[in-house]
């Protein structure tokens, strides 16, 4: 059997909090994860959660932030080091589901079309983080965002999620073989 660590969050909504106060909030949960990590003597970590930040934004990118990274390749490396510290990588593998690749899959776990110049429409506020010591575990075929439960659809007949049955966020699944 193998010990893993299992983080779970859900941030504040973009609603009540600002983008920069997200960050510094993913840099104090990040400097409590690389804590423990050393307290309990391993780093086979998982972060999972709504983060209510996509995976390109500041809280998650950042050396203090998660330091999530797209690509298993670079999460391999286990650090980078800035200002003369060394940061852990997390693989956020996320990043590959976003827009309509997958056919019969969510383009995201979140849909939002605001009035702003700027809009994402889709986006995936919820995530799963994993350190590399853990990558071999993970197989990203495994990985979804759930439009339905095989009975009953998340989602409205034209395409969002349908917050009045479920929820406005969809769930992910993934699997761990240990």
């Amino acid at each position: 059997m193998t010990d893993i660590l299992l983080a779970v969050g859900h941030f504040p909504s973009k609603t009540y909090q600002s983008d920069i106060s997200q960050a510094f909030e993913c840099s104090e949960l990040s400097r409590e994860i690389r804590q423990t990590e050393q307290e309990i003597g391993h780093s086979r970590t998982i972060m999972v959660g709504d983060f209510n930040m996509n995976p390109f934004e500041d809280g998650i990118v950042s050396a203090n932030g998660f330091n999530a990274v797209m690509t298993q390749g670079i999460a391999e490396r286990k650090f980078r080091t800035v200002q003369n510290r060394k940061y852990p990588f997390f693989y956020n593998p996320m990043w590959g589901l976003f827009g309509d690749a997958l056919p019969g899959r969510p383009p995201g776990t979140y849909y939002y079309a605001g009035s702003e110049h700027r809009s994402f429409f889709w986006n995936i506020f919820d995530q799963v983080l994993i350190r590399p010591d853990l990558m071999n575990s993970f197989r990203n075929e495994e990985l979804k965002i759930l439009g339905s439960d095989g009975n009953d659809s998340f989602m409205m007949s034209y395409g969002i999620p349908d917050s009045r049955a479920v929820s406005d966020h969809l769930p992910i699944l993934f699997r761990l073989r240990l």
